[in-house]
């Protein structure tokens, strides 16, 4: 009897991967679940590269990560951006885990117009370590996922508060060493704190100063640029729009329009004046008070020479000057 496509044994000629997976829309916890594979098949020459397209893959390019816990001195709060995510799961496994992996009980969905949330308030992460001791780790707090609404269903932010966290170590290891207390006493002391090895605490505050260089980092690299010319430029911008916000320029071209309407009004009102004085009204524009002796140097002696023209329309009323120097009464 041939195996057909709807036989449970039925293996496909186009390999495993022919088959379309579950759409993501319906279940978003499938990706924790395809996340929790992708860190199970890590090796130990995974490089940076490995790790930058599992962040490509499970979190989009503005994604955020925020872990909130509180330390013997007090609450602890840490964002990061896209760039540095690759690195935080990397350090989980360089303090000495083998395994990590995320449990998701009674989440909650909400859909929206763009996005999915999922709000887990019993998640748990459990990391495998190796060294210094066979210890298992159970981190346990409230864990709220928001997606994107789309093919890739991609994590856009990661918010993960730890209330509390044990630490288990198996019983035969105790059986081992039940005869030495030296051994006792190192396997009751933790190995983490809040469930975080000091990998990952020093990586967390080392972000501190590394989030707000990301800026200097990808002009360096985009532009080439000196580090010294790259925080030049990042303050020029900076104090650009502190000081001149992007709105006022488009203001500025409305009020030059505006005067350059005034200014022609007052043009023509000033030649309506002008006919008004010849008719017979006396009014003076406050250029005609300048004589023109303020105006032409040579003509600083001459009695009763104004720029407002008489009734013939000549500049002075009494005198003028002929070319030859001379000068000559006007009636």
């Amino acid at each position: 009897m041939s195996s057909t496509p709807h036989d449970p044994f039925y293996s496909s000629p186009f390999g495993p991967f022919y088959r379309r997976h579950t759409p993501y829309m319906v279940q978003p916890e499938y990706r924790i679940y395809e996340m929790n594979k992708r860190l199970q098949s890590r090796t130990e020459d995974s490089d940076n590269l490995w790790w930058d397209a599992f962040a490509t893959e499970f979190f989009e390019d503005d994604a955020t990560l925020t872990l909130s816990f509180c330390l013997e001195d007090g609450p602890k709060r840490y964002t990061i951006g896209r760039s540095l995510i690759p690195r935080y799961f990397s350090t989980v496994f360089e303090g000495g885990v083998t395994d990590l992996y995320y449990i998701l009980k009674h989440s909650k969905e909400s859909y929206h117009n763009s996005s999915i949330t999922v709000d887990c308030d019993q998640c748990a992460m459990v990391t495998q370590h190796g060294k210094p001791m066979f210890t298992k780790v159970c981190t346990e707090g409230r864990l709220i996922l928001e997606f994107t609404f789309d093919d890739l269903m991609r994590i856009k932010t990661w918010h993960f508060t730890i209330r509390q966290y044990r630490e288990l170590v198996p019983r035969s290891i105790l059986a081992m060493h039940a005869q030495d207390p030296q051994v006792l006493d190192q396997l009751s002391k933790n190995i983490t704190r809040m469930g975080l090895t000091n990998f990952t605490l020093n990586y967390l505050r080392l972000c501190v100063i590394l989030e707000p260089m990301q800026e200097l980092m990808s002009r360096h690299k985009t532009y080439n640029l000196s580090p010294r010319d790259c925080l030049k430029t990042c303050l020029f911008q900076k104090w650009q729009r502190m000081v001149a916000p992007p709105a006022e320029p488009t203001r500025q071209p409305t009020t030059k329009r505006r005067k350059r309407k005034n200014s022609t009004s007052s043009t023509s009102n000033s030649s309506a004046g002008n006919n008004a004085n010849s008719t017979g009204s006396k009014k003076k524009t406050p250029a005609a008070n300048l004589s023109l002796s303020s105006q032409v140097p040579g003509l600083g002696a001459i009695p009763n020479c104004s720029l407002n023209p008489g009734r013939d329309g000549d500049l002075c009323h009494s005198t003028a000057v002929t070319p030859s120097g001379q000068f000559k009464e006007k009636h």
